[in-house]
């Protein structure tokens, strides 16, 4: 049987953070979790876009509980004042959605300096869980949903002598680097959790080939030709956000699902969400143990899940 957003059940009483709500994926998030009554803090960059954004969710669900808060994954100061604001005002959450990302740009650098789809799609992330773990763990049975894509069959590892990829910068494989660490950073956090006795889970999903704003934006920062063609494509055959939005949504909220477990579209790109299998050159501990040790080391962030675990208890 399908798996639809009418499967989602309730949430009230429920706080959830999705980052990049204001848009595409995150806002029909944000969207569906709303509307089945948690409270949603929608993370986002753009609080203009934001603001507008909220109200159009405001239009369609008038008791929505909604609300905006400045978060910049490319800056680590700005992700420290956000875990630190939400914590004091939630100080127990029950979702995490670590969906927002750049795709296909140039060689640019976040405001730490690190290359700027590392930085932001995976370090960015990686610093925000830490933040949030501790709020996270004093729910039982809270979880953690991040986002990768097919671009993570790049197959490119994180040489700790190279972080920002100076040596032959090309942007998908920048991407690809990135979402692979999505996949392993979600993996390597369940595995910790499991192994402190946390009931807290972590999921990794990927949304499909969806007409979201990412393609425009990528073809808008990047204009070459692969940037321009998949910006053309998604439209003619990609998924709707609504759609695409689907496998976090089953991540999230679906009693069934358990922690590392990874869900996509049935058919790779398109379709409802199922559970796919984690095998072979994906699944190698030894990589996922070395991603969390750089990150630590290059964002100065310890990410004792052990000791936040324990604390929590």
């Amino acid at each position: 049987m399908s798996w639809s957003a009418t499967d989602i059940p309730d949430q009230t009483g429920r706080i959830a953070v999705v980052t990049g709500a204001n848009g595409g994926i995150g806002l029909e998030t944000a969207r569906e979790l709303a509307r089945h009554g948690a409270l949603v803090v929608m993370a986002v960059r753009n609080m203009d876009k934001a603001d507008a954004a909220r109200l159009d969710l405001l239009e369609e669900l008038p008791g929505a509980r909604l609300e905006l808060r400045s978060l910049d994954l490319a800056s680590l100061q700005s992700v420290h004042s956000f875990a630190a604001a939400v914590t004091a005002d939630h100080p127990a959450l029950d979702l995490l959605i670590n969906n927002a990302g750049v795709m296909g740009t140039p060689h640019l650098y976040t405001e730490d300096g690190f290359e700027l789809q590392f930085g932001t799609n995976h370090l960015g992330h990686f610093a925000l869980t830490a933040g949030l773990l501790p709020a996270l763990l004093r729910k039982q049975n809270s979880r953690v949903v991040s986002v990768t894509s097919t671009g993570r069959l790049v197959k490119v590892g994180v040489d700790p002598g190279d972080i920002n990829l100076e040596a032959g910068y090309a942007a998908w494989r920048a991407y690809g680097r990135s979402k692979m660490a999505n996949m392993n950073f979600a993996l390597e956090l369940n595995r910790r959790l499991e192994a402190a006795g946390s009931t807290a889970a972590s999921l990794v999903v990927h949304p499909g080939y969806t007409n979201s704003d990412l393609q425009a934006r990528s073809a808008r920062t990047h204009p070459g030709w692969s940037q321009r063609f998949f910006a053309r494509t998604v439209k003619w055959v990609g998924m709707s956000p609504a759609d695409g939005a689907l496998p976090s949504l089953r991540a999230a909220t679906d009693p069934e699902a358990c922690g590392g477990e990874f869900y996509t579209p049935r058919w790779v790109n398109a379709g409802p969400p199922v559970r796919r299998p984690i095998t072979g050159w994906i699944n190698r501990t030894a990589e996922m143990v070395e991603l969390w040790r750089i990150s630590e080391v290059v964002t100065e962030t310890e990410f004792d899940v052990a000791a936040m675990v324990e604390a929590a208890s």
